[in-house]
């Protein structure tokens, strides 16, 4: 009983010290204007890095947030990353109710110890600590400070005012201390005024501010976040990296840095297998036809499989490794490929670039190491320039999907880095076609014959498909139509694996009960496979408008109509155009044929905010037509 009261004691005594250092947290005092559209306000936030040595950065945190409903209960979670060159030195918090007052602490023994390691990850160093905290009454407080020491400067954490959506700010800012002879490099992104900077014999520190900075609404088809949030990048020209040294100041020079010190030691080869690549060549003509049986025989020996090892997961395996063992990581089998090309005489470019099917290039004002998270080859030719993607055993040679097409990325060569386009999936070469010829009965059930063809940025949309049994591939076609009664028998999925590759889809199917019937009534929707949803509304838009990727989608679908059957009415021929794209639908009899048309092309680009309201009445507009139906007749 003693013991237990000298711990509430204690407790206590904690808490008063605690709460005497704690500014104001009561959630009266956030201003209304912070609370509005706001699940969550970082009431204050400090963030300071010294870079007190290339091969010591300290990363110093303090941060209290005011969680306003369980929406935002994973902003005011915490999680730590470390690994071999990533220390976490402490961490202490605390959690106040809504008049800011203390109802728990924590520190990192509470923190769950967990490995980093993807699914898909065999060798990879990072661990995560994370802090979850268990509150169930809101509004509540966290409050915490941490400290975290990066034995590398190569890469400075980017500092974000905020990097949450639904999150409101009501101070935040961020220091960077160097000393005085140290060459940064620094690029503000959507920061109003200039940073503070104060200079002594032997420090520099740069502050940059940011109070009462509402909260920015979840919009749909908003750009990158990056184009309108607030945040700062810094990048020393010296630096340190898992005992790498190096320096670069732009693109060309950081190029020759990936080049010189992580790659071409990397890419020797011994004789047995130069001679294998030579013969497996031989006879052949072209430098393309040299790469593309090349390409194939990496595919068909080599598998994927994360690597985030080795100077920080930057630098490849060995190609005599990967050659060996027949996996390794986008790194190692780009350059594996390379150097199995270079065997045969024919140079290639090793690129970094930023995979994600949202597209996204390096800055070409700003050169830094963290801009990229994936490596492609680029094989430059006489009659064209070709991209590979390495990591896939079943790309076409040549073809590069939604996940790298139409960005900048950074070659790395022995003159240095140099800054390419990769080709883009235009929205005419993305397309959809298709065609069914569908038997309508007297009791409203169709059954028929339907063939597909997917080309361009759709060409990878049965991925996830296509190389299950076909048990499997006819229950995941389910949920790609989503027709109620809707089955499937003699599936065929084919590919062809050109410079324009197609994955054409054929199969037979039977919808029961498609056209329900009232009466001598019957009522069927003419698209039966491919309608277009309305998109929500959204009042006061302040973000512009972002059609990341266009397509085109052209279905033709023929109905054979039974006997008895005559039209009472049907949806009028419909054509929409906008700068959005462009919508067409027809529909015709011929005989006891109903052949319904339709073409929607859907435009990639930015629009201003303000046309929203079009663009929303654009996608409206197509909705209504696709769901319009037809009425049949019976005698």
């Amino acid at each position: 009983m003693l013991k237990r009261l000298l711990l509430l004691i204690f407790i206590a005594v904690a808490f008063k010290g605690y709460a005497q250092e704690q500014p104001d947290y009561n959630v009266e005092n956030i201003p209304s204007a912070l609370k509005s559209r706001a699940n969550a306000v970082v009431r204050n936030m400090e963030t300071t890095v010294d870079m007190r040595a290339p091969e010591n950065v300290i990363l110093n945190v303090k941060k209290a947030i005011t969680v306003l409903n369980k929406n935002g209960d994973q902003v005011a979670a915490l999680a730590l990353f470390y690994n071999k060159a990533t220390s976490i030195k402490g961490v202490k918090g605390i959690i106040m109710d809504s008049f800011g007052k203390p109802t728990g602490k924590f520190s990192l023994s509470n923190f769950l110890d967990e490995s980093a390691v993807s699914d898909f990850s065999l060798f990879e160093d990072a661990r995560i600590k994370r802090y979850n905290p268990n509150v169930l009454t809101y509004p509540y407080t966290i409050s915490y400070e941490y400290e975290i020491r990066f034995k590398q400067n190569l890469i400075i954490p980017d500092w974000y005012a905020t990097p949450y959506s639904d999150v409101s700010v009501e101070k935040t800012s961020y220091t960077f201390i160097s000393k005085p002879d140290d060459k940064i490099r620094i690029k503000e992104y959507n920061y109003k005024g200039n940073a503070e900077v104060v200079k002594s014999d032997k420090v520099i520190s740069r502050t940059w501010k940011v109070t009462n900075l509402s909260a920015i609404k979840r919009e749909p088809y908003a750009p990158d976040p990056d184009n309108y949030l607030t945040y700062v990048k810094i990048a020393p020209e010296q630096f340190t990296y898992y005992g790498h040294k190096g320096s670069y100041s732009n693109w060309k020079e950081l190029g020759k840095w990936v080049y010189d010190d992580l790659v071409k030691t990397r890419q020797t080869l011994s004789p047995d297998i130069i001679q294998e690549m030579n013969n497996l060549v031989k006879g052949l003509d072209s430098d393309k036809e040299k790469a593309k049986k090349i390409y194939e025989y990496v595919q068909k020996k080599t598998r994927y499989i994360s690597v985030q090892i080795g100077i920080g997961g930057f630098q490849p395996f060995e190609a005599t490794e990967v050659h060996r063992v027949s996996y390794g990581d986008c790194k190692a089998l780009v350059n594996y490929t390379q150097s199995l090309l270079k065997a045969v005489g024919i140079n290639s470019l090793y690129c970094v670039v930023y995979g994600d099917s949202y597209k996204k290039s390096m800055d070409a004002d700003f050169a830094s190491m963290d801009q990229g998270n994936h490596i492609i080859l680029c094989v430059p030719l006489k009659s064209d320039t070709t991209w590979l993607e390495c990591t896939s055993q079943d790309s076409p040679f040549g073809y590069l999907g939604s996940f790298t097409d139409d960005r900048v990325v950074l070659a790395c060569t022995e003159e240095g880095g140099k800054l390419l386009k990769t080709p883009a999936l235009t929205t005419a070469a993305s397309l959809l076609k298709r065609k069914a010829e569908l038997n309508l009965d007297k009791d409203g059930n169709v059954n028929g014959k339907l063939h597909t063809d997917f080309s361009g940025s759709q060409y990878d949309n049965y991925r996830r498909i296509i190389s299950k049994p076909s048990s499997e591939q006819l229950k995941l076609l389910k949920e790609e139509y989503d027709i109620d009664n809707i089955d499937f028998n003699n599936l065929k999925l084919a590919q062809r694996k050109d410079s324009n590759p197609v994955t054409s889809e054929s199969l037979d199917l039977t919808i029961q009960r498609y056209a329900p019937r009232t009466n001598d009534r019957i009522y069927m929707v003419l698209n039966a496979f491919n309608k277009t949803n309305s998109i929500p509304e959204v009042r006061n838009r302040t973000l512009p408008v972002y059609v990341n990727r266009g397509f085109t989608d052209e279905d033709e679908i023929i109905y054979n109509l039974p006997e008895g059957y005559s039209i009472e009415a049907k949806p009028n021929d419909r054509e929409i155009k906008s700068p959005f794209g462009s919508y067409a639908v027809k529909v015709t009899m011929e005989g006891k044929k109903l052949i319904y048309n339709r073409k929607f092309v859907l435009n990639n680009g930015t629009y201003p905010a303000d046309k929203y309201e079009s663009f929303m009445r654009f996608f409206s507009d197509v909705s209504s037509s696709d769901n319009s139906k037809v009425i049949f007749k019976t005698n």
